[in-house]
């Protein structure tokens, strides 16, 4: 089911939104790595359900369980396995509806594909599968941060008609948490939270955008072929659920623009290293990281879930009326932040150990000659 990601730095999750569990394989991962429950708990709680009114009020604890690749606090190059119990699934929740297919989920999909499908929850396709993503991610940022100081920070930019102003070069960590909507503008965080509990009130949901920076990441990260960053980035946020767009450095805005107002023109900065005046590229040119932050945007959709009645068929082809049950979002934004954050690290971890293959030999001179001196 297409469950594995990364080449190098490689997971693969397992598990049911209403199963036993769910969690995560990493391998790949370098020995040597400090690592323990504590370095991934933080994101899981990010991640986890029941945060805030504007979240589905499902109460799990997400607690992580380190079952195997960790000894005496450090990783030993062996796969990492992670586990995150289900204590609150509720699967009889889903009786009513499991002979119909709710509108915009993958409900017919899965059964068309497999001829079978788990109809408590969104099965595989629930976001509950991000659990192993986001315990995953923060191995791998970790290690980013160990390795090269990267810093990795998402929030939610937009929902619905409600749009921020941020600057990524200067916002933190705190300015995301201090709302529960995860967004760093505080008059439109205030607007978001007014929107997004006037649609659960009326059994809505709303969509938006999650905006994502990466600082300090090396130059050079990247294939120039099919495996640019930005594709493996594209490949890696549109696999989250619900997301539908995805736009780097100035994205569809850029095709406003001329030339000569896109470029991003080269300088060398006071530190004696290249960089560039202005960012429109991203911080990716040719599909490799050229220094400056990595800044990236993911669309998500409305949640499909809804309580509101909806016209659907049934097994038998049969038109019928449903009202979804269950506990559902009514907009996905806040909890998907550190989802974006987790594929993030994962495809700049994975890149940076395929660059590390790369670098083996020393380097080129500067210059030389085409013939010996006479």
């Amino acid at each position: 089911m297409g469950s594995t990601f990364g080449h190098l730095f490689r997971i693969t999750t397992f598990g049911e939104s209403h199963g036993g569990g769910v969690g995560v394989v990493v391998d790949g991962c370098p020995p040597r790595l400090p690592l323990g429950v504590d370095d991934i708990q933080p994101d899981l709680d990010r991640r986890r359900p029941g945060q805030s009114r504007l979240t589905t009020q499902r109460q799990e604890d997400d607690r992580a369980e380190i079952l195997s690749g960790v000894f005496d606090g450090v990783t030993l190059g062996t796969p990492i396995a992670i586990l995150v119990r289900n204590n609150d699934a509720r699967p009889g929740a889903y009786e009513e509806i499991k002979d119909s297919f709710r509108p915009s989920h993958a409900d017919y999909t899965t059964e068309a594909k497999y001829g079978v499908r788990n109809w408590q929850g969104g099965g595989r396709a629930s976001a509950r599968e991000t659990v192993g993503r986001v315990a995953a991610g923060a191995i791998a940022r970790k290690l980013l941060g160990l390795v090269a100081g990267v810093e990795v920070l998402s929030w939610v930019s937009s929902v619905h008609t409600i749009d921020s102003s941020v600057d990524p070069a200067s916002v933190t960590a705190d300015d995301v948490e201090a709302t529960d909507v995860r967004c760093p503008d505080p008059s439109a965080a205030a607007a978001m939270i007014s929107a997004i509990s006037d649609a659960r009130r009326r059994g809505d949901s709303l969509g938006g955008v999650v905006r994502c920076v990466a600082r300090g990441v090396p130059v050079g990260l990247g294939e120039p072929v099919f495996d640019k960053l930005e594709a493996d980035l594209a490949k890696a946020l549109l696999s989250i659920p619900a997301a539908k767009g995805f736009a780097v450095g100035s994205g569809f805005a850029g095709t406003r623009m001329t030339g000569i107002e896109h470029n991003d023109p080269f300088v060398t900065g006071a530190d004696g290293e290249v960089h560039t005046t202005t960012n429109r590229s991203g911080g990716i040119q040719g599909g490799m990281t050229n220094g400056e932050p990595i800044v990236v945007e993911v669309a998500f959709k409305p949640t499909a879930t809804i309580a509101q009645p909806q016209d659907t068929v049934n097994r038998s082809g049969e038109a019928v009326t449903m009202s979804a049950t269950g506990r559902h979002d009514p907009c996905v934004l806040p909890r998907a932040v550190p989802i974006v954050e987790a594929m993030v690290c994962l495809v700049l971890a994975d890149h940076w150990l395929r660059q590390r293959s790369v670098d083996v030999l020393p380097a080129a001179p500067a210059a030389i000659p085409s013939s010996p001196p006479q």
